[in-house]
């Protein structure tokens, strides 16, 4: 039996699904709806961009840029099925993100697997456009933890219940990121360029990445703890070895909480170790960090016609990113290029599951060696929603 759910559900909430766990990301969807069956959903995204560098624009632009599919089936009381299909801007890049099989022995052990989002930070599984109230996605989740990251493997995850707090855990073995962690386009060390064309063909060296999260949930919010790590580099062909052992690693803390249903808080931030090799430290940065907090206030909340749930909400985005940390050994100055950036804006939720943006985004760029910021500002206006 195939079930099409193509409208929009109403959930509690102000500003988001906000009492979906991080860990629960997955099924915290709209339209998993039904206990027979498949259940066949997705959302959309799209937005305008006007932006000023140093008094250069190229004017405005309209961009549409996702619409993501989702497919999840219920095999059995123990055993689902979820994935995800991604077009980005219209067909120019189709991705399935998620494809994978959970059977859950008990609440505390569920085992998993196929291709899955290691749980690094919060937003990498908990990325879809219509729970954010900003048009981009976070900086550190998207330059320093390469979100959105999809990764073959398996592993477990579960939660255990000691009222008034919930535990939970996940822990996977995965297919790493690549050699594109060092070369790459960028002229940097940039850990989403180790995304792999053949990422689920197999592994690029023989050494599978390890993930996990261990978070505490309350009724005032979550914090979370998570790490990634890996060899990423091609250091043996053929059984020859032709390279050193190099290995990065992430660790994340984030947090997210709702205070008295008048402030919606959001946070995470990362540090990222990756070993380059000698002589690249300073170039490409061995050391990287950064960091987001959003707020999010209701204004007002319309009485709308078949809209009980409809909010108006003003939001602030402050985050920055630090792609090499460190200084020259040289001079023992500080290494730079880095961006800080502040993003003011307003939502409209006519329901908790269909967002309507307006973003100011203000942020400064500073190269290698420090020189005066490159200035960029600019408006972006869109729209996400399940269906």
């Amino acid at each position: 039996m195939l079930v099409v759910i193509l409208s929009v559900a109403a959930t509690a909430g102000a500003t988001a699904q906000d009492s979906t766990s991080i860990d629960d990301a997955l099924y915290g969807r709209p339209f998993i709806r039904t206990l027979s069956g498949t259940s066949i959903g997705g959302y959309l995204e799209g937005n305008t961009n006007y932006f000023v560098e140093d008094g250069i624009s190229d004017g405005f632009s309209m961009e549409f840029r996702r619409f993501n599919i989702f497919l999840f089936s219920p095999i059995s009381r123990r055993i689902n099925f979820i994935s995800e299909l991604e077009f980005e801007h219209g067909t120019e890049e189709i991705a399935l993100e998620t494809a994978l099989i959970d059977f859950r022995v008990n609440p505390a052990f569920v085992l998993r697997l196929g291709i899955l989002l290691p749980p690094v930070g919060m937003f990498n599984q908990n990325h879809d456009s219509p729970l954010w109230e900003f048009v981009e996605r976070p900086l550190v989740s998207t330059q320093i933890i390469p979100s959105t990251l999809s990764e073959i493997g398996f592993g477990a995850n579960g939660a255990v219940y000691l009222v008034p707090f919930t535990f939970s855990y996940e822990f996977y073995l995965t297919n790493g990121l690549g050699d594109g962690v060092v070369s790459n386009a960028e002229g940097r060390t940039f850990l989403p360029a180790g995304k792999r064309a053949n990422q689920f063909d197999g592994d690029n060296n023989g050494s599978p990445a390890v993930s996990g999260r261990l978070a505490a949930r309350h009724d005032v919010g979550e914090i979370g703890f998570s790490f990634y790590t890996a060899l990423y580099n091609t250091f043996r062909v053929e059984g020859e070895m032709v390279d050193e052992k190099r290995r990065l690693t992430i660790a994340a803390v984030d947090y997210a909480a709702d205070v008295g249903g008048f402030l919606e808080l959001k946070g995470e931030a990362a540090y990222a170790f990756i070993d380059v090799p000698a002589g690249l430290a300073e170039i490409s940065g061995d050391r990287q960090w950064g960091a987001f907090l959003d707020a999010v206030v209701p204004l007002w909340r319309p009485a709308l016609e078949d809209y009980e749930d409809a909010v108006l909400n003003a939001g602030l985005r402050m985050e920055a990113v630090d792609y090499n940390s460190g200084t020259f050994r040289s001079t023992g100055r500080r290494i730079y290029d880095e961006i800080f950036a502040l993003v003011p804006g307003i939502s409209f939720r006519p329901s908790p599951n269909t967002v309507f943006r307006a973003n100011y985004r203000r942020h400064w760029f500073r190269d290698l060696v420090g020189n005066s910021a490159v200035k960029t500002g600019g408006i972006q206006v869109g729209f996400a929603s399940y269906f």
